[in-house]
């Protein structure tokens, strides 16, 4: 028992520094990369001025949903669920609010840990169907990479550990809890490294889009 209570503490704190200066550096060194990008200088004339089309981009890319098969709703459909499953387990479980406010010096209300609990059990059904849907496409199939599966498990394996977690199941809970908070570190570390980065730069990359698209006259 004294192996796991120093193992938690190790994992809350000294780890957890090391993963969020990880985060923060490896995030700010992908966006200097992007930004740094050289591109070609546009000499054409605008077809349109279009002010704030890069923002109504970010906006209507986020909820306008085009299906042209069943599969491609399953598609839509669990990659919404679990995007916004995640956002609400990382900001309304009331542990998280208080990791939060130790960082940031802001709370918030959480809600009921039941309504919680029942969002991680959806959110990992959709992200297994969403896996499942992967291996027995033959087009997604041959397009996935070995780094695609291991965005899918460092992004499962928080939600896994934390529902153990807290339904005190498989390993004694200490354990367990340092486990779940490895895990979540792990999470931040490869994040800036792997395609999980779209979580920060998808809003960039929206927003650049729409604006190319209104400078050349096509409605995005």
């Amino acid at each position: 028992m004294d192996g796991a209570n120093e193992l938690l503490l190790w994992a809350k704190g000294d780890a957890f520094e090391w993963a969020l200066g990880i985060l923060i550096m490896g995030t700010v060194l992908r966006l200097i990369e992007i930004f740094s990008l050289r591109r070609k200088p546009d000499f054409s004339v605008a077809r349109e001025h279009s002010p704030g089309s890069g923002w109504k981009t970010i906006i209507s890319r986020s909820y306008r949903v085009n299906v042209s098969s069943p599969r491609a709703i399953l598609t839509y459909l669990t990659g919404y669920t679990f995007h916004i499953g995640l956002l609400i387990i990382i900001l309304f479980l009331t542990p998280h609010i208080e990791i939060w406010k130790s960082m940031t010096g802001f709370s918030w209300p959480g809600l009921a840990t039941s309504f919680i609990d029942l969002i991680v059990v959806i959110t990992m059904v959709a992200l297994l169907v969403a896996l499942v849907d992967r291996l027995t496409s033959a087009v997604k199939k041959q397009l996935t990479t070995v780094g695609d599966y291991f965005a899918w498990l460092v992004t499962f394996l928080p939600l896994l550990t934390g529902y153990f977690s807290y339904h005190h199941m498989w390993l004694p809970y200490t354990q367990m809890l340092a486990l779940h908070i490895l895990s979540v570190e792990l999470l931040m570390v490869v994040l800036p490294f792997t395609k999980l980065i779209h979580s920060v730069t998808i809003g960039i990359s929206r927003w650049y889009n729409g604006d190319q698209f209104a400078r050349k006259g096509v409605a995005s």
